[in-house]
């Protein structure tokens, strides 16, 4: 069984937490653009407060570990593990409840070649728990606006997670999927279940758009971020997204693999 100890020093030693590898510079551009309600940014949260520039590094700092003075524009974000480690037993927390409750979830990702395998193992538990691990609109078209201009994606499944592969991918099934922040996906995988009777998902659980747009549509979501996503720590403290793990959400797939083994032991879902 993997210890607090030996995840903390996990979660350092990988540059998961402590000194990450996201830049202050980006962050603080993140925090600008959010106080002015860019979309990109924004990730399909409608904020209720103002929450200009100065605000959101405060939030950031008790919510991560940031430095709280503004004064400091560049070098190195830093994440606290403490704070990383009591999100993950909050995330735990409802992890285990779901299972409790036989209740239908959802997974997401828009960063499947870093993330895939998480949730896939955290689909899998929920599964043999005897949730129903929804899979709605597989194959449907989703055009997303990115900065590249617009692009066609189309939705796909991956051991119960969704995320989104462009048309023409060779070998599909084979490549990983599409890096994306946008809301759209979640909004057309919760449309297609309404369109179709239900089940709705009780918990979703993912990154990205596809928690704050959940979160935003009064769905109970929970999912990992980095210290340069401000709208889902914002969801948080509004109470529109359940739980926020910060962590850096880049490093190498094989780095989440002991985070995985942490929140299912912790679930008591350990298979």
């Amino acid at each position: 069984m993997l210890t607090t100890e030996a995840l903390r020093a996990h979660l350092v030693g990988a540059r998961l937490a402590g000194t990450v590898a996201t830049s202050r510079e980006e962050s603080l551009r993140s925090y600008r653009l959010f106080a002015a309600r860019d979309p990109r940014v924004l990730l399909g949260i409608d904020p209720e407060g103002a929450w200009q520039q100065r605000e959101l590094i405060e939030l950031m700092a008790d919510r991560c570990g940031v430095s709280a003075d503004s004064r400091q524009v560049s070098g190195q974000d830093v994440i606290d593990p403490e704070r990383t480690l009591a999100a993950l037993d909050a995330f735990a927390e409802r992890l285990a409840e779901a299972a409790r409750r036989g209740a239908p979830v959802l997974l997401g990702t828009g960063h499947p070649h870093r993330l895939l395998g998480f949730y896939g193992a955290l689909a899998d538990a929920l599964s043999a728990a005897g949730c129903a691990v929804l899979t709605p609109a597989q194959g449907r078209r989703i055009d997303i606006t990115t900065r590249f201009g617009l692009r066609t994606y189309n939705l796909d499944y991956v051991r119960g997670v969704a995320l989104v592969r462009t048309p023409d991918a060779e070998r599909p099934g084979c490549e990983p999927g599409a890096h994306t922040h946008s809301p759209l996906p979640v909004r057309t995988v919760l449309a297609a279940c309404a369109e179709a009777g239900g089940p709705l998902p009780e918990l979703v659980i993912g990154d990205h758009g596809w928690v704050c747009g959940a979160g935003q549509l009064g769905f109970e979501a929970i999912g990992p971020a980095d210290t340069d996503d401000p709208a889902l720590f914002v969801g948080e403290a509004e109470g529109c997204v359940s739980v926020v793990v910060p962590l850096d959400d880049g490093v190498r797939s094989d780095y989440y693999l002991p985070l995985t083994r942490y929140v299912l032991n912790r679930a008591c879902l350990s298979q």
